[in-house]
């Protein structure tokens, strides 16, 4: 694999940066169930809802959610393709190591002896082993 497969999509720097915050995969685990509000979002967490607006920024920044217009509710969304882009760039490395791992297995069985039993002890007239 040449290295310019490894290269980033431009987007994906922001995505990393928005999931590596714990509220915020949380937020996302909760979106995955479906649409919320803030308020809803918020209930879980020892927070203001201003500081979970904050979060919800981050998170549209990095495309992760989007708002919606329901009335006078504004319920936010998860949106797959960041997660999608994510996925797919962090596959090729799965791959790497899989290949790998798969050389290191022949590797360890080529190092094993042809027959699988434990050598024993002799034992001499007297009951000793040597």
């Amino acid at each position: 694999m040449e290295l310019s497969s490894y290269a980033l999509p431009e987007n994906l720097d922001v995505t990393f940066a928005a999931l590596a915050d714990p509220t915020r995969r949380a937020i996302l685990a909760r979106l995955a169930m479906g649409e919320a509000s803030v308020a809803e979002l918020a209930a879980p967490f020892d927070m203001t809802q201003p500081a979970i607006s904050k979060h919800l920024r981050v998170l549209e920044r990095a495309g992760l959610v989007s708002r919606g217009r329901d009335a006078q509710r504004r319920p936010r969304r998860l949106e797959a393709q960041p997660l999608a882009q994510a996925t797919a760039w962090l596959e090729r490395y799965r791959e790497f190591w899989e290949a790998r791992y798969q050389r290191l297995d022949a590797l360890l069985e080529e190092m094993q002896p042809a027959s699988h039993e434990v050598p024993r002890l002799k034992k001499t007239s007297k009951g000793d082993q040597k």
